[in-house]
C-alpha cells in the first residue's frame, strides 16, 4: 500500500485595508480652552476599520 500524500493549502493572500495601508490614519484635532478650534496639524490614530493590523477585515 502506497503512502498517502497530504497537500497543504496555501493561506489566502491578505488584502490591504481600504482605509489605510499600515494600520494608522491621520486625523485633525481640536485645540484651545473654551473655544475649540481645529488645528491645521494632524496626528496619527489607529484605523478603526482594520484595528491597526493593516489588513482588510474578513466578514
Amino acid at each position: 500500500m502506497a503512502a498517502r500524500k497530504t497537500t497543504s493549502r496555501r493561506p489566502a493572500k491578505k488584502q490591504p485595508c481600504p482605509e489605510c495601508q499600515d494600520g494608522q490614519v491621520l486625523e485633525s484635532f481640536q485645540v484651545g480652552g473654551r473655544r475649540k478650534r481645529v488645528s491645521d496639524d494632524q496626528q496619527g490614530a489607529l484605523c478603526l476599520t482594520c484595528l491597526g493590523s493593516g489588513e482588510a477585515p474578513t466578514d
